[in-house]
C-alpha cells in the first residue's frame, strides 16, 4: 500500500518524539521513501543519526539544510 510513497515527517519536541524511529522504521519496511524534519526540541529526544539510519535519507533540522 505504501510502496514508492513519499512520507514527510515532521517531528516537534513532544513526548511522543522518541516513538518515530518505530514510525519511520515501519513506513520505510512498508516501503515508503521516508524524510524526516525535526525541530530542536526534538533532538532531546532522538537523535538525527538513528532517523538517518532508519530512513536511509539525511535529516533536516535547520530551514537552510539542503
Amino acid at each position: 500500500m505504501l510502496k514508492g510513497k513519499n512520507i514527510l515527517l515532521g517531528i516537534t519536541g513532544g513526548i511522543a518524539a522518541y516513538k518515530t524511529p518505530l514510525l519511520v522504521r515501519l513506513l520505510v519496511k512498508a516501503g515508503a521513501n521516508v524524510k524526516v524534519v525535526t525541530t530542536h526540541s526534538a533532538l532531546d529526544f532522538v537523535t538525527p543519526l538513528t532517523l538517518a539510519t532508519l530512513s536511509k535519507n539525511s535529516v533536516l533540522t535547520e530551514f537552510t539544510d539542503q
